[in-house]
């Protein structure tokens, strides 16, 4: 071999070295997951709790928000009986219920045509409403996403409105509109479509796991890069007494209407309606974007109950393997998490099962002087199916943000079938101070479809200065001024009106800063004529 080969031979082979590490490199780069940032949320749920600050103050003051049905869904004296073999009757009507009229819509500000709107979903009318809600509380202008690869991933198994469908007498009803206007798939894709959104978007129906399936899903999806930014929702409103008799026949829900979580009254859940919707990025993306950090995501995980006891039947070893999986995802061992935010439906058969799985799998780490918390937000809004994972989640944000884990309601006499004595947990009854230390937070959630899917996630809380400066704060992008303008606009004068009435209530706060405000209002809104 002449020197000139040789040389050729050893810069090929110093070429497939280099390429070798840079695949190594990149392997190991997969094998980090990269933890996910949650940078806005909106919600509307029971109680008056339409956005995060009131659903707060409902959780802290321990307010149960079921009500009786309201008129204008269905007749309650003409469905009720409390027998639960009445053919076509319910045994209870209550559940936790929107005190926001449903039937209302700003079609003309989703430039949707009265026609179209008319045969349109509510729960896709409120999706549409809560994810700009949610656009707008990131800081982030809705218009400057458009083209972006962002995904969305939405929870909904609710079908009440399609009725009109399925009815022989009301086919006259059908227009071109009937489809486009009760699929799920829409619901999805109405949300991409009104802000140009070009990233992956899907409807996602595993029951009551559907909206933190969505989110495990999400999540996933960024670490593999496949989307920049992610909408994550859920969904659920009772509109007809279908559903309810339903579940009265499936005897799941309570006779009182009160979801008595862990205690030995428990009979069943209470239904309940709402919609969340949380926005997403990588970790990295939202320090360097700035973006205001209201949590991170460790990890997740999702699996099925397979062949258990019944279709329907919680299945506790599959419990505790989703929990297991979660943790390694997020690596994170037993003694890290502080707090569990339970499925806890309140049923005498689901509640022991989660409970015993929670207590074997995270045992260690906790004793009954250091507990591991346990509780449900099903105690003060309901059951809200497909919602109900995203409403546990921003429970859990909430709990961060005001460092305490709110009482879980209805808890008197600890279940008997609850081995309470052999497990290190410990069910709130009150505010609990949840304090920041130099150790983070940790909780994990919980969610089951009673189809047999079940996932679990593991949050942990963001302490600012970790390398994130709050987007809008006027310190960080503006030379002090001692004047500052508000720029607010609207699609007509009546929403402009309604707009600066909120401002002025909102500027009432104390902590109201205006520099700040001003600053979001300009470049983190969409402007309008």
């Amino acid at each position: 071999m002449d020197n000139k080969t040789e040389q050729k031979y050893i810069e090929t082979l110093q070429k497939a070295s280099g390429r070798i590490k840079d695949l190594l490199r990149e392997v190991e780069a997969l094998k980090k997951k990269e933890p996910i940032a949650v940078i806005g949320m909106a919600c509307r749920f029971p109680g008056g709790a339409n956005n995060p600050e009131k659903f707060w103050e409902l959780l802290e003051k321990g307010v149960d928000a079921v009500t009786q049905v309201p008129p204008d869904r269905w007749d309650a004296k003409k469905y009720y009986d409390p027998d639960p073999t009445a053919a076509g009757k319910m045994y209870t009507a209550m559940g936790g219920f929107l005190d926001i009229p449903v039937d209302q819509f700003d079609a003309s500000f989703f430039n949707i045509s009265p026609k179209e709107a008319s045969r349109l979903d509510p729960q896709q009318r409120l999706l549409l409403e809560i994810t700009w809600e949610a656009l707008e509380n990131t800081g982030v202008n809705p218009a400057s996403l458009k083209g972006s690869n962002t995904g969305v991933f939405l929870g909904i198994s609710g079908d009440d409105y399609s009725d009109s469908r399925r009815i022989p007498k009301l086919y006259d009803k059908i227009n071109a509109y009937s489809i486009t206007g009760t699929t799920f798939s829409t619901a999805a894709g109405r949300i991409s479509y009104f802000l140009g959104l070009e990233g992956p978007c899907m409807a996602v129906d595993t029951a009551c796991s559907s909206s933190l399936v969505c989110l495990h899903l999400a999540c996933r999806n960024l670490q593999s890069k496949e989307s920049d930014a992610a909408l994550v929702g859920g969904v659920m409103l009772d509109i007809s007494p279908a559903t309810h008799i339903c579940f009265s026949k499936l005897q799941a829900i309570s006779p009182d209407g009160l979801c008595k979580t862990f205690d030995a009254s428990a009979d069943g859940y209470s239904r309940g309606e709402g919609c969340g919707v949380v926005v997403l990025k990588r970790l990295s993306d939202a320090v360097k974007h700035g973006d205001r950090i209201l949590a991170v995501i460790k990890g997740s995980a999702v699996n099925q109950d397979g062949k258990s006891s019944g279709l329907t039947a919680p299945n506790g070893l599959a419990q505790q393997k989703v929990i297991l999986r979660a943790m390694e995802d997020a690596g994170i061992s037993p003694s890290d998490i502080d707090y569990i935010e339970a499925h806890g439906t309140g049923t005498a058969l689901g509640d022991p099962i989660e409970v015993e799985a929670v207590g074997n799998v995270l045992s260690h780490g906790h004793s009954k002087e250091n507990p591991l918390m346990i509780g449900s937000v099903k105690t003060n809004i309901g059951h809200l199916e497909s919602a109900s994972g995203v409403a546990a989640l921003m429970k859990v944000i909430l709990s961060f943000q005001h460092e305490a884990i709110p009482p879980n309601l209805h808890f008197k006499t600890p279940s008997p079938y609850i081995a309470w004595d052999d497990l290190p947990v410990k069910v709130p009854t009150q505010l609990i101070p949840w304090l920041k230390s130099d150790k983070p937070r940790i909780a994990g959630i919980n969610s089951f479809g009673f189809s047999g899917t079940n996932v679990h996630v593991v949050v942990e809380d963001w302490v600012r200065g970790q390398g994130s400066e709050v987007r809008g704060e006027a310190s960080s992008y503006l030379i002090p001024h001692t004047s500052h303008l508000l720029s607010l606009s609207a699609k007509n004068e009546k929403a402009l009106a309604e707009l600066a009435a909120a401002y002025t209530k909102y500027l009432a706060e104390p902590s109201a800063d205006i520099a700040d405000i001003c600053y979001t209002a300009a470049v983190g809104r969409d402007h309008f004529e």
